[in-house]
């Protein structure tokens, strides 16, 4: 029953013009006609979509976080006789709505309005520079390829905060076929669609610490990008125009510890942040998940950490955990503090 990916993110958004400038610069394609500051459709080459509406539009679902921010998430699937059975088992214990084309609307463990629906989802071609390093020569008389623009292909991942991530990820997979990939012990678990390549499709992350508690709805959303070039250069260009670079305790260009992905955030308009993303881990069903001490995790590559952290010294102890096993002591981990 694989689902594909994210295929569509729609938003409730409080100024569609500035939205709609930063997704422009940002290097996305608008795919309506409609003017600066109306609802706008943006698609990205893999076909998945990013939707604005205005905060007020009342073909939203209620509003279940302050200011703009991610009022729905459509997963895609691959055929209508998957998204039947996916449906069903959603449906186990939860309101499921239909629309006339069979897409199907629900409520996640957290409150999150997600969706599903079948997506015929496009192929996208990468073709990276092979990179050089002294005595490993890879591209040989050859110059790399010069970039203007960053151009999104995907929507590799979005995160969603949770006040219970254990049980949020267990509906994910018991119901939706999600496997995680690793466990940031404290922190948050790290999950693929049983369709995706990609690292995780979805993250969830703890509202237990103190510069996320009380959080509710998505935190960030990343864009798959060909190389670190691109992620270079998209950078410069948002900089360039206006988009200032405002992430705490996060350098501008680096890598994250458990993913490997390069990364570059910038503060949305739309609500939360925008992330340009490349070279991430690619994973199969042959992946057996990693558990991580929580500062591992939680820290970026970076020169210092938060100081709620704790000691900067961060160890890369890491156990295999094939069976989930380190679900069960992390199981009941904030429920006496869930609003």
């Amino acid at each position: 029953m694989p689902i594909l990916g994210i295929e569509s993110v729609v938003y409730g958004v409080e100024d569609l013009a500035l939205c709609n400038r930063f997704w422009a610069d940002y290097g996305l394609i608008r795919s309506d006609d409609g003017a600066d500051d109306a609802p706008s459709e943006w698609t990205l080459p893999s076909g998945s979509r990013m939707i604005m509406r205005g905060i007020d539009d009342p073909s939203l679902p209620p509003a279940y976080f302050p200011g703009s921010g991610v009022r729905e998430c459509f997963l895609g699937v691959d055929t209508s006789e998957a998204l039947e059975r996916l449906v069903a088992k959603v449906g186990v214990d939860r309101e499921v709505r239909r629309d006339a084309d069979g897409t199907a609307h629900f409520l996640d463990p957290d409150g999150n309005p997600m969706g599903l629906r079948v997506w015929n989802k496009r192929p996208v071609m990468c073709r990276p520079d092979p990179v050089n390093a002294p005595d490993n020569i890879l591209r040989l008389n050859q110059h790399r390829k010069w970039r203007a623009r960053a151009l999104p292909r995907t929507i590799n991942h979005i995160v969603y905060f949770s006040d219970d991530y254990v049980s949020t990820y267990e509906f994910y997979r018991d119901r939706l076929g999600f496997r995680m990939t690793d466990h940031s012990k404290a922190n948050g678990i790290f999950a693929r669609a049983d369709g995706t390549y990609e690292h995780h499709t979805i993250f969830w992350l703890t509202t237990l610490h103190p510069g996320t508690r009380g959080k509710r709805g998505y935190a960030h959303i990343a864009f798959g990008l060909e190389d670190i070039d691109e992620v270079m250069v998209g950078a410069n260009y948002m900089t360039d125009h206006g988009w200032a670079h405002e992430r705490p305790f996060a350098p501008a260009l680096n890598r994250h510890r458990i993913s490997s992905a390069m990364y570059y955030y910038f503060p949305c308009p739309a609500g939360g942040d925008a992330e340009y993303h490349a070279d991430t881990d690619y994973l199969d069903d042959g992946w057996i998940p990693r558990v991580w001490e929580m500062m591992f995790g939680a820290a970026v590559w970076q020169t210092d950490s938060p100081g709620f952290f704790g000691d900067r010294g961060i160890t890369w102890d890491v156990v295999l955990d094939p069976e989930e096993a380190s679900l069960e002591a992390w199981r009941d981990f904030g429920k006496a503090d869930r609003k």
